[in-house]
């Protein structure tokens, strides 16, 4: 009956179970042994406390992975957020160039990559190809213009 209710007390203690099994094998493996100087009370002892060490260093590395899994899916999201905000800007530069008549007829091609604006194709005019650069600073989040236009005679 005491064996039933200490196997109904581990049942519901799934850690303490563990912990209570791994010592007993521990103790009945040392029985086999050479004699080492311990007794087996000593042996299982020991036992106990390298299974609770071990128990430690099993939770402390499941926090460690959890940081490296949360600073990771922080990176993830600053990247994300970066390539938002590209997205916005060249979307911002597209609609600024479309609406200069100057430049709406024009096929300029807009590229941003963290807040620098490239931009390619074909400018009717020298003064085009300036104001292209005006408009396209002027929006904002871009931190500089990388103007490509080439000038070309209509």
């Amino acid at each position: 009956m005491t064996q039933h209710f200490i196997f109904w007390g581990a049942a519901r203690r799934p850690l303490a179970a563990t912990v209570y099994s791994v010592a007993v094998l521990l103790a009945l493996a040392a029985c086999n042994k050479a004699d080492d100087g311990k007794t087996v009370g000593q042996s299982v002892d020991s036992a106990i406390a390298k299974t609770e060490q071990a128990a430690r260093d099993a939770g402390n590395a499941m926090k460690d992975a959890s940081k490296d899994a949360q600073a990771s899916g922080n990176q993830a999201v600053i990247t994300m957020g970066e390539k938002i905000d590209d997205a916005v800007i060249t979307t911002s530069v597209n609609a600024s160039l479309a609406k200069d008549p100057d430049l709406s007829a024009t096929k300029i091609n807009v590229d941003t990559k963290n807040g620098v604006v490239t931009l390619n194709g074909p400018a009717p005019t020298a003064a085009a190809k300036d104001k292209a650069t005006d408009l396209a600073r002027r929006v904002k989040g871009v931190t500089s213009v990388n103007n490509q236009l080439v000038v070309s005679a209509s």
